[in-house]
């Protein structure tokens, strides 16, 4: 098992339209088209490439919110326990918008999914979490745990 270094918290709230915009939630393609693409997918994928690394969009992949500023991370923590707390305490800051039923507001099952959160921050995994949220609204959290010793990990890690 490898030592975990620390994690990081991230957390976005937004109209749902807005998180539904997909293609700005993934990084650009490591090779840009061909020459003689489309102009529309020449014009696509530069957006993306410019957009991806600044916009305040979760990304698809939970690893990749490593690639975003620094200034997006919430948090930092070495102890898995405070990570997951600081996790708990969105849960419950936003349980009463939840747009599912009661069993997800229920204090229990909200500990749960903290206490759940941080076996995995245990083990080095990463925890990302979404919720529907009134108006129609999306919230968004997410733990990474942060390696930054470890020079296999394809992604830099933005630091303390």
């Amino acid at each position: 098992m490898r030592q975990y270094k620390h994690h990081h918290g991230y957390l976005w709230v937004g109209p749902k339209s807005r998180f539904d915009e997909e293609a700005l939630r993934r990084p650009p393609h490591p090779e840009p088209p061909p020459v003689g693409s489309r102009p529309e997918v020449v014009a696509r994928y530069r957006e993306v490439a410019a957009e991806f690394p600044s916009c305040d969009l979760p990304p698809l992949e939970t690893r990749n919110w490593l690639r975003k500023p620094r200034a997006q991370v919430c948090g930092t923590w070495a102890d898995p326990a405070e990570a997951a707390g600081w996790l708990g305490e969105r849960l419950a800051e936003y349980a009463p918008r939840f747009m599912c039923g009661d069993a997800q507001r229920d204090v229990r099952w909200l500990s749960g999914v903290a206490a759940s959160a941080e076996a995995r921050l245990g083990w080095g995994g990463d925890v990302s979490l979404g919720y529907y949220l009134e108006r129609p609204a999306f919230l968004s959290l997410a733990l990474v745990s942060c390696f930054p010793d470890d020079e296999s990990q394809p992604l830099p890690c933005p630091g303390p």
